[in-house]
This record gives structure tokens, sequence and C-alpha cells, in this order.
């Protein structure tokens, strides 16, 4: 007997990623396609839809070749992307988002800022739907970029029929459904979805979107993570290389389809999923807590409900540069030069050697503050700036091996910052849930277990986000009868590291460093 075969796919900033999994979890082929950005300025990004499902289909069509599967085994397919704003005619044709007034720049990327404005605008309404968000708009949310369409580009606006979230419309291209998932409604359009009368109707007003209905052809209810939207078109079966009996589930955030592949398998076990917290890292962090009940919390997105696990609340906090930052320091540094994986590992071993030689006693003075591209989480000010202290004369390897281990170590703490912030506010956070760039960087993984004192566990699955869209999309497919239960089946385990108790007395110092440096930075800032 044949197989029953899974896609999932994963849409970032610059690539489209599919895979051909298993049932039970296993990736038998994966696939990645580049996808083009448009930069008209320093706070615009625009994405074009039509390229990134042909990267979508091409991405597909190449990891069922490399999987050697059978399209027709394929019964179920699922979508994740970037919270990025895909903006249609009510003929499903792209409209243009971007200055340049090309139509086929249609999507206004998720990092694109030319909402700030209106984004302080959303805040200042103090509205109770801004309690789900954290109590502070980000630019990065659909709602203030729609203000900011409505105002800039009337004649965009005015045409518009169909407005949707990047994975909602990879939906629609594959099944030709409206529905949208509480994934992205919950997160990002401001959508309760634990209410019974979800769109708070008088905020849009408030912000001047009393029309959104007519121009985004939104539903009155969410779909549920992993609800079934139908089978594909002919049409979009063709182009993706697989057959109509592929059904397709509603999909997620991309950080929260990584949530969903490392956290999953405690679905059944809501009471103490508490303890556990993903860490997708790469460019960036992203941090994903998950609960029973909600917990409001300063400075991180959330609660959001239902928005990784039917019925579970979710609070996201994140690292603005992480990955990037190491790769500026690089590239800052007199002695650095081009942040290639071989230059982070020749820093790393050279770190390694020195640290054998001077022990704890290793950059003892240095310290700094991440901050480098603002804080989004816990103090979610988007203005805060890096700090570096001990700065000396030394302009050698070393000294560059000094600085990107200390920022390293600043790394590490702004994860403990984030989840000592989530401890007070009822989570018990010990063990975190790593995956992504960062898993490659022995001194991050070392880092991320002494500097928090949690226990690490690195996923034994080649790619995590793949492997939540593939339980997605069994759910879609009928293989098991609840998302739930095909997150515990599908689980592939991990490695996990403990914290070195003899590291917790040079880390709880360090940490004391990085608090009393915040309040400097305060003070300083408010004398400025």
């Amino acid at each position: 007997m044949k197989q029953s075969l899974l896609v999932a796919v994963d849409v970032g900033t610059g690539s489209a990623r599919a895979g051909v999994l298993t049932p039970q979890g296993a990736l038998l082929g994966r696939a990645e396609m580049p996808i083009a950005m448009n930069r008209t300025d320093a706070n615009h990004a625009e994405h074009d839809s039509e390229d990134i499902w042909s990267a979508v289909c091409a991405a597909v069509r190449e990891a069922i070749a490399l999987a050697k599967a059978d399209p027709a085994d394929v019964v179920g397919l699922s979508f994740d992307a970037t919270c990025s704003l895909v903006v249609r005619d009510a003929n499903g044709a792209p409209l243009t988002v971007s200055t340049n007034g090309l139509a086929r720049w249609d999507t206004i990327v998720w990092l694109d800022h030319r909402a700030l404005a209106e984004a302080e605008e959303c805040t200042a309404t103090g509205h109770e739907v801004l309690k789900y968000a954290g109590g502070v708009m980000s630019p990065e949310m659909e709602v203030p970029k729609l203000m900011w369409l409505k105002r800039h580009m009337p004649d965009t606006w005015a045409r518009a029929g169909q407005i949707f979230d990047l994975a909602d419309f990879l939906s629609w291209k594959a099944t030709g459904s409206l529905a949208r998932s509480q994934s992205t409604l919950v997160c990002k359009w401001t959508y309760l979805g634990h209410v019974a009368a979800p769109w708070r109707r008088d905020f849009l007003a408030t912000v001047g979107l009393e029309d959104l209905f007519e121009h985004a052809a939104l539903p009155e209810a969410a779909s549920e993570v992993g609800a079934d939207l139908g089978p594909l078109t002919a049409d979009a079966a063709a182009q993706l290389g697989l057959t109509t009996a592929c059904h397709v589930g509603a999909g997620l955030i991309d950080a929260h389809a990584g949530a969903l592949g490392v956290l999953g398998t405690f679905a059944g076990d809501v009471d103490t999923i508490d303890r556990h917290l993903a860490l997708i890292a790469g460019t960036s962090s992203c941090v994903m807590a998950l609960s029973a009940e909600d917990r409001p919390t300063p400075g991180v997105w959330g609660p959001y409900f239902g928005a990784v696990l039917p019925g579970v609340w979710l609070n996201e906090g994140g690292q603005s540069a992480t990955g990037a930052l190491l790769d500026h320091i690089i590239k800052w540094h007199g002695a650095g030069g081009e942040p290639v994986p071989a230059m982070h590992r020749r820093i790393a071993a050279r770190i390694m050697e020195l640290r054998a030689i001077e022990g704890q006693n290793f950059a003892l003075r240095l310290h700094v503050l991440p901050d480098f591209h603002g804080n989004r989480s816990p103090l979610g000010d988007p203005h805060a700036l890096g700090v570096i202290s001990g700065l000396t004369l030394d302009s050698d390897f070393d000294s560059l091996c000094r600085l990107y281990w200390r920022t390293a170590v600043a790394i590490a703490l702004g994860v403990r910052h984030i989840l000592e912030t989530l401890n007070t506010r009822g989570y018990a956070i010990d063990t975190l849930h790593v995956t992504g760039g960062h898993t490659k960087n022995p001194l991050l993984m070392e880092l991320y277990a002494d500097a928090t004192g949690c226990t690490v566990v690195e996923p034994a699955a080649q790619d995590a986000t793949l492997l939540g869209m593939a339980m997605v999309a069994a759910t879609a497919a009928g293989l098991y009868p609840s998302l739930d239960q095909a997150c515990m089946a599908m689980h592939q385990g991990g490695t996990e590291r403990n914290p070195d108790p003899s590291a917790r007395p040079r880390f709880d110092k360090d940490y004391a460093i990085f608090l009393e440096m915040l309040r400097q930075r305060q003070i300083i800032d408010a004398m400025s």
C-alpha cells in the first residue's frame, strides 16, 4: 500500500521553502527558491505576490522530485509565511502598494516601517484591542499598514477588493477560498478570537478603517489552524505539480509554524506547556510561549488566542537583531571582514582557545547591550540603541573575538530578560527549544543554557518549521482527528543540553550588569 505524503511550504523574507514529509514527520525532500524584494525607501519594502507564488510552485515541484515522490500520494498541503500584506482588486488582480506605481509590487513586506505614525496613532487610542497586542501597536502589524495605504494611495484603496496576510493569500491561490487563518487575524489584524464578537468595528472606525470589510473581503470568523480549506483547484494543482485530491490546511505566520514544530508535542498537556519556550533564532529571534490562560505581558505581543494551537494562548516576544548583530560586529571591527560562515567558525574556534587560557576572566570588563536595532521585547522600544562598555585601543583579531563573545553573551542575556519577564506573569519557563540558524553556532547554544539557567533542546527535525506545517497539512487531510494529535504523533524529539552550574555565578553577575546598563541608558537618554 502506498503511503500518504504531505507537502509543507514556508515563505520567509528572501525565499520560499518546500518539504515533502511522511505522516510520521520524516522529511523526504526539501527545496528552496529565492523571492524578489523592492526597496524604494529606507522604510519601504515590497514583494511581488505572483513572484512568490511562482517560487512556491517551483520549490514544491523540486521537493517532490528530490523525494522521488508520486504527486498522487500527496494528500495534504499547508502554507506559512511572513506577516506581509497582499493587495488585490475584486477580481484578484494585483494592485500596487509601491510609490513607483508598478502593479507587480502588490505586497507590503512585514519589515516595512512606512506606517510608524499610524502605529503610534493606534497606540494612542488606548483601545481594548491593544491589551491583546502587548499594549503597543507595531508598524509590522497590518492595521497601521492599511491606514497608510488608505491615506497615501487612495487609488489603490478605492480599487481594492481582497486584502490578505501572505499565508492566507497562498491558501487562496491554492484553493480559491477566502477563509483566513486565526493565526494571521489574531496576531496582525486586531481580531479577538476569544470573544463572541471578534471584530471590534469601533476600533477600526476610530482609526479610519470603517470601510475595511468592503475592500478586504474579510470573513466574520477566522478558520482554526489546520482547518480543511478544501482541495487544490485544477490550475493550482497543475502549477504545483500535485493533484486535486490534495487538501489545504489553514496556515500560520512563519515563526508560529516553528513554534508549532517544537512545542506541539506538549499539546496534550496544556497545563505544563508554560514551562517551555520556543526560540526561533536566525537573523533576528522570536520567542514563543504558550499557556492555558491569557497572560498579558507589557512589551510582549499578545496574548493571542488560538494563534498556534486551537484553544491555547500565545505570547510572542523577540529580539530585532541577533544573527544580524553578530554579522554587523564582524563587518564593523577592523579585524573582521565579510561575515561568511567560515569567519564565524574561525572566531568561535579562537574564542574557545582564549577561554581555555583565560577562563572566566576572558573579556571580563567588556559588556554589551544588544539593542542596535531597537528592543522588541520586553521593553517594546523600537528607538532603543546598543551600548558597548569596556573598549580599548586593541584592534587585532583577538579583540574582535572578545567583542563577538560578549555580544553573544548579551544576546543570551536578552533572552533571559524576556523569559524572566514572562515568568513574572505566571509562566514557569525552564526549557528552551531552539531552532533556526543559531543551532549552528556552538557559542550561542552553550550560552542559551548557561546564561539563562535553562535546559536547551535542539530539535532532531531537519527543519522544525516545515515539520510544523506538515502537522497542519496532516490535520487538514484527515490523517489525524485533531491538530493536537497530529503534533504529538509527528514530533521528532531532540538533544538536550543542561546548564553548567559552575557558570551560574558568572552569568548572574553579567545579568545584573546588563540590567544596570539598561537603567543607565534610560538615564542618559532622558538627560540628552
